[in-house]
C-alpha cells in the first residue's frame, strides 16, 4: 500500500493533480474564497461523485492534498491556482524559505526588484507585501484541500459509494494524514502570523467567513489534532518518503512545545523533551554523509533514514519554483564554477543568494576548515556587500545540488530534483541539547554526545560539557540547519530576531543593520485577507 501511493506522489503530473483534488476547488470556491481567492485553471473538472466512483480515487485525492505542498497550478511550474500571485510567490516551501530564511542573517536575495523580497530581508514589510499574502493563502489552501478530503471520506459517503471494506483501513489512514496536513498548515500560520481563520470539514460549503483563532487557540487546536490522530497514523518510518507518519506528528509536537513560551507565554520544555526522546527511539538515524541530505536523490538515498518529513521534488514530472530549485540555482550558479557541475543548466542564477558577514562568522576558526557543513565560497570575493546589485560582493554557499549521492547527474535541468527536508533528525539532536539547557530534563552527557555525533559526522571537532550553552546551541543550529527554514523561529526563541541584541547586515533596512521593533516577531495579516474576512484582526503595530 505504501509503495502504491508514493508512486502516485512521485509521478504527480498536472493531469493527475487536476483530476483529483484541484478539480474539487470548484466546490470550495464559495466557501473559502474570502480567505484564499483561488481560481481553478482546469475547465475539464469532474463532479465529486464521478471522481470518487473510480478505482483508487481516495489514493489520488490524498496525493492531491500532499501535492499542494509542492505544486502551484495546473499549467506547469509557472502557473498558480491563487489569483494574483505568481508561482514563486505562492509555493508552500518557497514561502517558508522567504519568511523563515531571507528575513534572517542566513541569506540575502540579490534581486530586490522581485516583488516583496526587499522588505522581507530588510525587515521593513507591511501588510501589503505579496510574499505574505502568498504564504497565508497557500496554507489556507492546504486547510481547504484537507477539509474537502475529509468531507468526501466519511463513513456515510463510503457506504453510499459502496467502497469495499478492504479499502477502509487505508482510507482511515489517509484521513489521519489529511488532518496532519491541516494541522501542519495551522502550525505554520501560528508561527508566522499568530492568528488565522478557523475552518474544519464540518463547516458547510457556502459563503462562510472563518472565525479568528488567536495564537493560543491555534496551539491548542494543533496539539489536540496531532494527539488525536497519532494512533491512526503509520508507525515511524513505515511509509514511503514524502508521507506523514507518527514520527512526523511527534516532530511538530516537539517543535511546538520547544517554542511554547513564544506561542503561549508558558514554557513546556519537559513536554518537548518527552517527544524528542520518543523521536530518538523511533528508528531514525543520521545519514553517514551530511551532504546526502541535500542531493538530487535524497528521497531515495541514505538521507531517508534522517529526513523525518520532506517535500518531494521531481524535475521530470512535477516541476516547481520551490525552495530547492531556488537554493540550488541561487547558491553558486554562474558566478563560481560551471552550473553543470551542480546539475543545472548554464548560466544558472549566479550570485542570486549571498551571505551576511554575520552568518559567515559562524564558521570562523580552524575547527571549521574541514567541517562538511562549511560550503562557503569566499575566495576573491569581499565579505561585506556594499552594493546589492553587485553580485561579485559577498560570500556565497552551495548546499543543495541536483547531483546524486553516487556522483551521477542523470539530467541537467533548471529545476531541482532535491526534496526539501522540512524536518530531519539532526534538528532533534539539537533540540535535545536546548531543551536540556532550558530545564526540560535529560542529561548533559547525552546532550554533548548528540552534538558530537553531528560534529563527527561533519568531520569537525568535538566539544566538552563546558562548551555547551544556549549561545553555542543557537550558532550550532545555524551551522547544521541553515537554509532549511528554521532560522527566524530560532532567533525569535532566543530573543535575537528583533531588537538590538543581534544585528546583521541589512537588518532594519540599513546596509550595516539596525535594531528593529518587537512587532516584527510576527508578520502582519495580509491586507487582502483582512478586507475579505472581517472576522480577522490585524497584529499589533501594523
Amino acid at each position: 500500500m505504501n509503495k502504491k501511493i508514493i508512486k502516485v506522489m512521485k509521478k504527480t503530473n498536472y493531469k493527475l493533480f487536476s483530476f483529483s483534488i484541484l478539480s474539487l476547488v470548484l466546490v470550495l470556491l464559495t466557501s473559502c474564497v474570502d480567505d484564499m481567492d483561488i481560481t481553478p485553471n482546469d475547465p475539464n473538472s469532474f463532479l465529486d461523485e464521478d471522481f470518487y466512483s473510480q478505482p483508487g480515487a481516495y489514493e489520488q485525492a490524498i496525493a492531491g492534498v500532499y501535492g499542494n505542498l509542492q505544486l502551484t497550478g495546473l499549467q506547469g511550474p509557472g502557473s498558480s491556482n491563487i489569483t494574483g500571485l505568481d508561482a514563486g510567490t505562492s509555493q508552500y516551501g518557497r514561502g517558508l524559505m522567504n519568511l523563515q530564511t531571507f528575513s534572517t542573517d542566513e541569506a540575502i536575495w540579490s534581486y530586490e526588484n522581485d516583488p516583496g523580497i526587499r522588505e522581507i530581508q530588510r525587515k521593513t514589510w507591511s501588510s501589503l507585501n505579496p510574499i505574505l499574502l502568498g504564504m497565508f493563502s497557500r496554507t489556507m489552501v492546504s486547510v481547504a484541500f484537507a477539509n474537502e478530503f475529509l468531507r468526501q471520506s466519511t463513513d456515510d459517503l463510503l457506504n453510499q459509494r459502496n467502497v469495499p471494506e478492504a479499502e477502509r483501513p487505508e482510507i482511515a489512514q489517509y484521513r489521519a494524514e489529511a488532518r496532519f496536513l491541516r494541522a501542519l498548515a495551522y502550525y505554520h500560520l501560528m508561527d508566522l502570523f499568530g492568528k488565522a481563520p478557523y475552518y474544519d470539514e464540518t463547516i458547510p460549503v457556502g459563503s462562510f467567513r472563518g472565525e479568528e483563532m488567536n495564537r493560543q487557540e491555534i496551539f491548542e487546536f494543533v496539539e489536540a489534532e496531532l494527539l488525536d490522530i497519532m494512533d491512526d497514523m503509520a508507525a515511524p518510518r513505515n511509509v514511503d518518503f514524502g508521507r506523514a507518519d507518527q514520527g512526523t506528528a511527534m516532530m511538530v509536537l516537539a517543535k511546538m512545545y520547544l517554542n511554547a513560551e513564544v506561542y503561549t507565554g508558558t514554557p513546556r520544555y519537559t513536554e518537548a523533551m518527552d517527544y524528542i526522546e520518543m523521536l530518538l527511539g523511533s528508528g531514525y538515524s543520521l545519514a553517514n554523509d551530511y551532504h546526502n541530505n541535500f542531493r538530487g536523490d535524497n528521497s531515495t538515498n541514505e538521507a531517508t533514514n534522517e529526513i523525518i518529513f520532506g517535500i518531494p521534488s521531481n524535475f521530470e514530472n512535477s516541476r516547481s519554483f520551490g525552495p530547492t530549485t531556488v537554493m540550488t540555482n541561487g547558491g553558486v550558479g554562474s558566478v563560481e564554477g560551471n552550473s553543470n557541475d551542480f546539475g543545472l543548466f548554464n548560466p544558472g542564477w549566479g550570485g542570486a543568494i549571498r551571505l551576511t558577514p554575520q552568518f559567515v562568522e559562524k564558521f570562523d576558526g580552524p575547527e571549521f576548515e574541514n567541517d562538511a557543513r562549511n560550503t562557503i565560497i569566499g575566495e576573491d570575493r569581499p565579505l561585506v556587500i556594499t552594493n546589492m546589485s553587485n553580485q561579485s560582493e559577498g560570500y556565497v554557499l552551495v548546499k543543495y545540488t541536483n547531483i546524486n549521492s553516487d556522483g551521477s547527474n542523470p539530467e541537467v535541468d533548471t529545476f531541482s530534483n532535491v526534496a526539501f527536508p522540512m524536518f530531519r533528525l539532526a534538528d532533534v539532536y539539537l533540540m535535545y541539547a536546548e531543551a536540556h539547557l532550558r530545564g526540560g530534563g535529560g542529561s548533559i552527557g547525552e546532550a554533548v554526545g548528540l552534538i558530537n555525533e553531528l560534529r563527527l559526522r561533519a568531520g569537525g571537532q568535538t566539544i566538552s560539557e563546558g562548551d555547551l550553552n544556549l549561545d553555542f546551541i543557537l550558532d550550532e543550529r545555524a551551522r547544521e540547519l541553515h537554509w532549511e527554514s528554521h532560522r527566524r523561529q530560532d532567533l525569535i526563541r532566543f530573543g535575537k530576531f528583533s531588537g538590538g541584541q543581534y544585528i546583521w547586515q541589512f537588518k532594519g533596512g540599513a546596509a550595516s543593520g539596525l535594531p528593529t521593533s518587537s512587532i516584527r516577531n510576527l508578520y502582519p495579516i495580509p491586507s487582502q485577507s483582512l478586507s475579505t474576512n472581517q472576522n480577522l484582526t490585524q497584529n499589533p503595530g501594523y
